[in-house]
């Protein structure tokens, strides 16, 4: 049974949110302020599931974006302002929120032509840096290595860019929390204990981070690509030419929404913007042993560098 929220508003992305079901992960709206960017509602969609279903994970058309979870639910969002719900019975809520604040608040944030970025991003000397890469390649630890070191993540898992006036990308705070592997909660020496699972029978963990979040905007200063290498070292180098347009679109969130939204040259038009201002480097780290420090040290030292330079 998904207990149902006494419509509290929540901050996220910048958005004030109305939401029938507890979202503990986020900051409560405290503001005396009426207005509602985002609401968050339970529903019944088996009938338009049933009606628009053609035996894909997805139904997405212009202003909308439908989908189905197995032995969870289905989930429905609108012109980048309303999210439905619709859990099947027993539905994990972990799972629920999972998806609420994943899926769901990707394909809001590209409903209002706010790029998500799949990856962590960090607070460094009033700017923001993020690290972004396929599953696995250690994003989260990479930021949780740079708050021990007394650095804010601003965002875990989607990073939202917006474009202002002029045209300079601004990273918009998410909430404060992580999700880690237990293996990194070992690493970082943190008690498995004082965490929950982020559903049941996972081993990745949800890690509240509220003293060691930057709750504002800060400009975007450059990128980081995280890869797997076969090699004992770690290495770092620019990306050129087109694959930067290529390393943008292969780690964007959600990046299949694209074309059946309409937003392919949107999403061009907003990589040329970036990567006209903006630094992208390669790190490949290999797969053996714990690497989270090695790669701050390096990614510190280059940000130094080009300060310097």
């Amino acid at each position: 049974m998904i207990e149902i929220e006494k419509k509290l508003t929540y901050l996220c992305f910048g958005f004030s949110i109305l939401s029938d079901i507890k979202l503990p992960e986020l900051v409560h709206n405290h503001s005396h302020n009426p207005l509602v960017d985002i609401t968050i509602q339970q529903g019944n969609l088996t009938q338009l599931w049933n009606r628009l279903n053609n035996n894909q994970c997805f139904v997405i058309e212009e202003k909308r974006v439908l989908f189905k979870v197995p032995e969870t639910g289905v989930f429905l969002i609108e012109d980048g302002k309303k999210i439905t719900f619709s859990p099947d019975d027993d539905a994990d809520e972990g799972l629920i929120r999972l998806f609420i604040l994943g899926t769901c608040m990707g394909a809001i944030l590209m409903q209002r032509k706010i790029l998500p970025l799949h990856g962590s991003a960090i607070a460094i000397n009033g700017k923001a840096y993020a690290f972004v890469g396929e599953s696995g390649t250690g994003k989260s630890t990479l930021a949780a290595a740079f708050m021990k070191e007394g650095f804010p993540m601003i965002s875990d898992d989607v990073i939202a860019v917006s474009l202002t006036e002029n045209y300079e990308p601004m990273v918009i705070p998410s909430y404060p929390q992580q999700k880690l592997w237990q293996e990194s909660l070992y690493q970082f020496e943190m008690e498995l204990g004082n965490f929950k699972s982020l559903y049941a029978r996972e081993t990745k963990y949800s890690v509240p981070v509220q003293a060691n979040f930057y709750n504002g905007k800060l400009p975007l200063a450059e990128i980081f690509e995280l890869v797997k290498g076969e090699d004992e070292t770690i290495e770092i180098q620019p990306i050129k030419g087109l694959e930067r347009f290529h390393t943008l679109y292969r780690h964007t969130y959600r990046n299949l929404f694209l074309e059946p939204l309409g937003l392919i040259n949107w999403h061009f038009t907003t990589s040329t913007k970036l990567i006209n201002q903006l630094p992208l480097y390669q790190i490949t780290r290999h797969t053996s042993g714990f690497t989270a420090s090695e790669i701050v040290s390096l990614i510190l030292d280059t940000i130094n560098k080009e300060l310097n330079s």
